[in-house]
């Protein structure tokens, strides 16, 4: 096994482009050997809990991938435990392009990122919608009551893989409350 991320991303195209462009050996290293990077640890779950947003990537019936900001409290996404999260999905635009697309494809990329910190975690994993109404006690772990916006479901994604992305091209950005705990008052 080894890298888990490594294994589903790296396909015979993507080791010759590799190869073309001399980072194939690097990469052969990390591969094979004991199982890694396919259950979440302290510092991924310590990420997770502190982001207010991700982009999430589904797969159309046609092939073509489809990009959507979620977003909500920080703390929004929950850990379930090592090898799944879930989150509240909120009302949105009502075009349920992600929520279809799983209905046929249930595999999902997930980016999550802290500019702040100049840290990216990406995920993938294996998403189902859930009837919140139907499933009280997960509703209990996922719904955050004191957020005012209207849940319409939940997602609980099974993670098959995971991989930090170095930070040389995330420009540091901070939210208002990130600026104002760093200004004198």
């Amino acid at each position: 096994m080894g890298h888990r991320f490594l294994e589903i991303a790296g396909t015979p195209a993507v080791h010759a482009a590799q190869a073309e462009h001399g980072s194939r050996q690097a990469y052969a290293r990390m591969e094979g050997g004991v199982p890694r990077n396919d259950r979440l640890g302290d510092d991924e779950i310590a990420f997770i809990a502190g982001r207010d947003g991700m982009v999430m990537a589904t797969v159309s019936e046609t092939g073509w991938p489809y990009v959507q900001h979620r977003g909500g409290p920080p703390g929004f996404m929950k850990v379930l435990d090592e090898r799944t999260i879930g989150f509240a999905d909120y009302r949105g635009n009502k075009q349920y392009l992600s929520v279809g697309n799983l209905r046929a494809d249930d595999r999902v990329a997930l980016l999550l990122i802290d500019p702040a910190q100049r840290r990216r975690l990406k995920l993938l994993g294996r998403a189902e919608s859930v009837d919140l109404a139907e499933a009280p006690a997960l509703a209990s772990r996922l719904v955050d009551s004191a957020y005012g916006a209207k849940v319409e479901r939940g997602f609980r994604i099974r993670i098959e893989a995971f991989d930090w992305n170095c930070p040389q091209h995330i420009t540091p950005r901070f939210t208002l409350e990130e600026f104002a705990a760093m200004t004198p008052a």
